[in-house]
């Protein structure tokens, strides 16, 4: 192997060693802002800090605190790739959750389990009187996710179909729906498990 072949492999080497270490700190990083800061109790106000997708949020507590909540019982599409069709109902959910709740405070009620797997805290967010998970699904912005069940679970399987019927939101496009009712379709499995 000539000189200019070994200096080749060794930049190429090199790149790969950094990129894995900026990799691995970037995936640390990531899991860290998930898990930063404290525990919430039900009846806490908090104040949306910004919307990372139409489940996942992360609020600031009263003391200044920023915790990751995961909205009970919905799942909403991811908001990117730009050309995937569902990734526009995914960023739909946001601005409309963004929208919905900017500048109220929020009641937070917290599920029976109170973390998931991902250390963020599962709860449902009250702005007035109305359940923020609920708006998003009874406008086609998110799924209903019945696979841990929850005491409104009813409720929101209601509101569900009406907005199904009424082809809100992701129920308006016909490969929207096809996905979601796969999706559906998968997890009544897992939950009848």
């Amino acid at each position: 192997m000539d000189r200019g072949t070994k200096v080749f492999w060794l930049i190429i080497a090199a790149l790969f060693c950094a990129s894995a270490v900026f990799g691995t700190l970037a995936e640390d990083r990531r899991r860290a802002a998930q898990t930063r800061g404290g525990d919430l109790a039900t009846g806490d106000m908090v104040q949306l800090h910004r919307a990372t997708d139409g489940d996942t949020l992360v609020v600031r507590t009263t003391d200044g605190e920023q915790i990751v909540v995961r909205l009970l019982g919905i799942k909403s599409f991811e908001p990117a790739p730009d050309k995937d069709p569902v990734a526009a109902i995914g960023r739909e959910a946001i601005a409309a959750l963004e929208k919905r709740v900017a500048g109220r405070p929020l009641r937070v009620l917290l599920h029976s389990t109170p973390k998931d797997r991902h250390g963020r805290t599962i709860a449902t967010l009250i702005a007035g009187e109305e359940d923020i998970g609920l708006y998003l699904v009874s406008q086609g912005l998110a799924l209903v996710y019945p696979v841990y069940p929850f005491q409104t679970l009813p409720m929101y399987l209601d509101v569900q179909s009406k907005a199904r019927a009424e082809a809100k939101g992701l129920w308006a496009n016909a490969d929207t729906a096809r996905r979601a009712e796969s999706l559906l379709t998968e997890w009544g499995k897992r939950a009848a498990e």
